[in-house]
């Protein structure tokens, strides 16, 4: 008899708000062996196409946040944000967090967004999923004085052993891109290395980071396998194993029995 065919989970995307767009993307995932995704809300607009991809597909989950870049939105937004976020179908708060790479919300202005969902994960007991760059001290400051929400995940995680630790003992989860298939990406996958395997997940974040052998192309959730064999590759550890032990993971994380 034939060996199953590999099949894995998106932990991470991002998906037109056109529904048709969206769900052509969607089919194209599932002929290439993803058995569900998330679609990640940025901002209120995103959140609510998330939710409603999430409304008419069961392979597709949402969650509702607010992007550092989009921080400055926090007064005009929040409050259609706190009542998506309540809603049936909704497995996460973010992606929300720090980002002193572009700036292109304020300091001051990413520090309240991202405390202010913190919060809000807490208050619906929700998964949270971080952005940081750049920002790792700040970051692990504001999560210390807030206190992690049980689920925690480090989402396109960037950083090193050191970062890793940290994340680690927090009792987070990380969630590996396609980064860790890139030449000069020898710290993420030392961190990749150490993860243990109950504490780690793969994403796309399409349409951006598309991995080797697809860099230079808009990303989709269809190669999340090639994510999933770098990861393998830095683990030492085979593309199947790889590849249960991210959909048992991202099962657990998001709530899915």
């Amino acid at each position: 008899m034939s060996e199953a065919p590999t099949t894995w989970v998106d932990s991470h995307c991002h998906l037109p708000d056109d529904p048709a767009e969206a769900d052509a993307i969607v089919d194209a995932a599932r002929a290439e062996g993803v058995e569900w995704l998330v679609c990640v809300g940025t901002d209120l607009a995103t959140s609510r196409a998330a939710v409603a991809i999430a409304g008419r597909r069961p392979d597709v989950l949402a969650t509702v946040g607010l992007h550092p870049h989009d921080a400055v939105r926090l007064g005009d937004e929040w409050d259609g944000l706190v009542a998506l976020a309540a809603g049936a179908g909704v497995v996460a708060v973010g992606e929300c967090g720090l980002d002193h790479h572009y700036e292109h919300s304020p300091g001051p202005d990413q520090a309240e967004a991202f405390r202010a969902q913190i919060r809000l994960a807490h208050d619906l007991e929700r998964p949270l999923v971080i952005h940081t760059r750049e920002a790792w001290d700040e970051t692990f400051a504001i999560l210390d004085d807030e206190g992690l929400p049980a689920r925690t995940v480090f989402h396109c995680f960037t950083g090193g052993a050191d970062e890793a630790e940290a994340c680690l003992a927090r009792g987070a989860v990380l969630s590996f891109s396609g980064i860790v298939t890139f030449k000069n990406a020898d710290d993420v996958r030392a961190a990749a290395a150490m993860t243990p395997r109950d504490r780690m997940l793969v994403e796309t974040d399409s349409p951006y980071l598309a991995p080797v052998p697809h860099r230079g192309q808009p990303n989709r959730p269809g190669w999340i396998g090639a994510v999933g064999e770098g990861l393998g590759a830095a683990r030492a550890e085979s593309v199947r194993s790889v590849a249960d032990a991210t959909r048992a993971n991202a099962a657990h994380v998001f709530g899915i029995a």
